[in-house]
């Protein structure tokens, strides 16, 4: 039975490359995003390379849309193998470039908590139990270096604080495993060239990708709670 992926923002940049990395290895690919129309270009050209992906419908900001999302999944497949948890916003600019923290509006940090952080801590409230009765998963957060407390950090503050919070709510579900095979972590893929990370960025989608395929396919007895790059630990 083929394993199932589920990738939130899947329909471009990190989410777009790593539902071809998975589907090459054999993955189902339930393509996560908020217009499946929009996409159909892209899931036909995926389709005509033979890889199994389903797009399907979902606003990690809503948290109507997720429970639908989840009681889709339930009733058609009954379980998750892996879980990506890679939407994602940085709305800052909105606040005035990269504006001081003083700057920040309550607006921006609610709509970033919203999609960062909200909508990855109850996704995977949702579909943690569907891996624990199977006994098996893989639940990866991007997150960002941007979120590290051991470095200094400026501007940008909601996009930083939403994505720590993520951090948190990585170790929070890391400590619920208990003697089952699963795995849950974040990965920070660098400063990449997306549509939010911009083309002066300095690396490539394909090297953004490489850790967090590598948490989505840990062996067992892999890490679980730690924070990555490249498959290396990041200071929290």
């Amino acid at each position: 039975m083929k394993k199932i992926a589920v990738i939130t923002g899947a329909n471009r940049g990190l989410g777009l490359a790593l539902t071809e990395a998975l589907a090459q290895r054999g993955y189902k690919v339930l393509m996560a995003m908020r217009n499946p129309d929009k996409a159909q270009k892209t899931l036909n050209g995926l389709m005509m390379k033979g890889f199994d992906v389903v797009p399907m419908k979902l606003d990690v900001s809503q948290e109507k849309s997720i429970n639908d999302f989840v009681e889709t999944i339930k009733r058609e497949y009954g379980f998750v193998d892996v879980l990506v948890n890679n939407a994602g916003i940085l709305i800052d600019s909105e606040d005035g470039g990269n504006a001081s923290v003083f700057k920040t509006k309550a607006a921006t940090l609610q709509k970033s908590f919203a999609t960062n952080t909200m909508g990855p801590f109850l996704l995977t409230q949702k579909i943690f139990p569907l891996m624990k009765q199977e006994g098996y998963g893989r639940i990866v957060n991007v997150s960002s270096s941007m979120a590290q407390l051991s470095e200094k950090q400026n501007a940008s503050a909601a996009y930083r604080i939403s994505k720590t919070a993520l951090n948190m709510v990585t170790t929070l579900f890391a400590s619920e495993v208990q003697g089952e095979d699963i795995c849950v972590n974040s990965v920070s893929p660098g400063w990449v060239r997306t549509d939010m990370g911009g083309p002066n960025a300095d690396r490539s989608v394909e090297q953004g990708i490489k850790g967090i395929l590598w948490a989505a396919t840990l062996p067992k007895g892999g890490p679980n709670g730690g924070f990555f790059r490249d498959g290396e630990p990041l200071g929290w």
